[in-house]
């Protein structure tokens, strides 16, 4: 049946961010692999993302942003170029102004089903009047889905420093409400359309044709049952990332890298293997001139050599002589880089991570242990899966979910020195840390591979398509 596939049509529509787009248009090259006629829809700024990480098996649809009509800056159409409350909300608006466009779209592509991003619960109205399916892309893991469903449905109004219990859940699973996002604080904000965003996604969750997860069976597989029978169906066809093989589509994943990169892995090209640290928070996070300047004394204490991504243009963070001391020992990154083409370098032995789902499970698939250091949203629930259920994490200490970087308890150097060096160190604890890390790292390859469960659920999803594609 998989070679009917080229008469089957699917439009994927990513949210404009890039820890949404970049595992969508993976996702997007995963089915055009198989056959699938493929579009995806986005604006001109986030086509010149998108295209240089695809080839002509795949097509690209534009529509216009309306950047300007909306308060924004001319060219302001990815989430990474919004600061401020303010422009945040005009975003979401010019996001939601995009409700008519998709509609001719639909009517002029008829695709036989549209994957859109949780973000644009609405694209789920547009489609169904169409008659077209819409499967959504949630971008979190099965745990991180399952264990909001359960926040949500506890009785308990538990005090702010108190543990908690997840109710239902597969294993037994504590937290701190300060670790929750509490998006009741969002009520009278100008981040009250988040709150609506997520409210209306969750109103059609139930109503979708079912979810794409970025996620393969047998990483989570007591969550991908327990999602399939409390939220509704779905198919794990990851880790998508590892659609990208060879080194060129690593390194143009995202956008070209900057000539610094190359200069880096020259520098890890001359590291021993498994001996170098790397630490990146994603394309979102910022942190205060405070807690930088704890992480380049905890870095540099550490007496490991390291790799630093840091997003925060200002310098006024870093210690005075740092450059000079660290020059040997460390490397640090301002801005992008091609996180696939380093974290599958052989000099990197382990992982600095925020928990975004993008960074958990690439490094999970590089076979690398980490050390987990959430910030936000759905990132300390990636910590407990990643510490308490997959065993190949080691906590950093943050405790609080906040967006507001000035809120954010300062982690001390002595406690980054700490964990990077029980992450790298030997001993039982460690080095079972690492047996467990590479493992799952070949049961994310296989699981892509030809008679791997993510290559099942992929097929199985395409020929249930083409079978509907018949009935209608």
């Amino acid at each position: 049946m998989i070679s009917e596939a080229s008469h089957l049509h699917m439009l994927f529509f990513p949210f404009m961010a890039p820890d949404h787009m970049l595992p969508m248009v993976d996702m997007a090259k995963i089915f055009a692999a198989r056959g699938i006629c493929v579009t995806i829809l986005t604006t001109p700024a986030n086509a010149t993302i998108i295209h240089p990480s695809i080839d002509d098996s795949i097509l690209l649809h534009i529509i216009p942003f309306p950047s300007v009509e909306f308060g924004l800056p001319s060219g302001c159409e990815n989430r990474s170029l919004i600061f401020g409350h303010d422009q945040l909300i005009n975003f979401f608006k010019a996001l939601s102004s995009l409700r008519h466009s998709f509609d001719y779209v639909l009517r002029d592509l008829s695709p036989d089903c549209v994957v859109t991003d949780m973000f644009l619960p609405w694209t789920y109205y547009v489609a169904t009047e169409r008659g077209i399916p819409r499967l959504v892309f949630h971008g979190s893991s099965n745990f991180a889905m399952c264990a909001a469903d359960a926040f949500e449905r506890c009785p308990l109004k538990v005090d702010k420093a108190q543990c908690f219990v997840f109710p239902g859940l597969p294993h037994h699973i504590e937290m701190l409400t300060t670790q929750i996002m509490d998006f009741n604080k969002f009520v009278g904000t100008p981040s009250e359309i988040i709150l609506e965003t997520f409210s209306e996604a969750m109103k059609v969750e139930s109503k979708n044709y079912g979810a794409l997860m970025n996620s393969f069976y047998v990483l989570e597989p007591e969550y991908a049952d327990h999602y399939r029978e409390a939220m509704g169906r779905a198919w794990n066809v990851g880790p998508v990332s590892l659609c990208n093989k060879e080194v060129t589509n690593k390194s143009t994943r995202g956008g070209e890298y900057p000539s610094s990169v190359n200069k880096c892995l020259k520098w890890l090209d001359k590291r021993p293997i498994g001996s170098v640290v790397y630490m990146c928070f994603g394309s979102g996070s910022l942190f205060s001139m405070e807690q930088l300047r704890e992480i380049a004394l905890g870095l540099e204490e550490s007496r490991l050599p390291f790799v630093w991504v840091v997003r925060n243009e200002r310098d006024d963070w870093i210690p005075k002589g740092y450059r000079e001391r660290i020059e040997d020992v460390g490397m640090v990154i301002r801005g992008w880089a091609p996180q696939l083409v380093i974290l599958n370098h052989d000099a990197i032995g382990g992982f600095v991570t925020h928990c975004g789902w993008n960074s958990s499970l690439e490094g999970i698939s590089a076979g690398l242990p980490m050390v987990t250091w959430p910030l936000y949203a759905d990132q300390f629930y990636n910590e407990k899966l990643l510490v308490d259920i997959l065993k190949v994490g080691i906590m950093v200490g943050l405790k609080v979910n906040t967006f507001n970087i000035e809120m954010r308890p300062i982690v001390e150097a002595k406690a980054v020195k700490t964990a990077i060096r029980r992450l790298m160190g030997d001993g039982i604890e460690a080095n079972e840390r690492r047996r467990r890390a590479k493992q799952l790292g070949e049961m994310a390859k296989r699981a892509v591979d030809k008679g791997g469960s993510s290559y099942e659920e992929t097929e199985n999803l395409i020929n249930e398509l083409i079978d509907r594609k018949k009935r209608v």
